[in-house]
């Protein structure tokens, strides 16, 4: 069983994956291919915090297991968001 910590933990990586991502998105959008390598470092700790997620998932109980997948909601709109944006 997921520990609270473990949880509370993950979840404080995927927010900060998802604040990196959204300055990359939003300096993406306006710079276009000036920060390539950032906007990619972006991609893979979103991709990274899912995989986390995921994992964690397995162990958690039902309220724990609806929290990561909310998160993992966030996780994977903005990756879409950035895959399909041209930067």
């Amino acid at each position: 069983m997921a520990t609270r910590d473990s949880v509370d933990q993950l979840m404080q990586q995927c927010e900060d994956a998802l604040r990196f991502a959204q300055e990359q998105y939003q300096d993406g959008r306006t710079q276009e291919h000036y920060n390539d390598i950032d906007y990619t470092q972006a991609l893979t700790y979103l991709e990274n915090a899912y995989n986390d997620l995921v994992t964690l998932a397995h162990s958690a109980n039902a309220e724990q297991r609806e929290q990561l997948h909310r998160m993992r909601l966030q996780l994977q709109q903005l990756q879409n968001q950035m895959i399909i944006t041209p930067h």
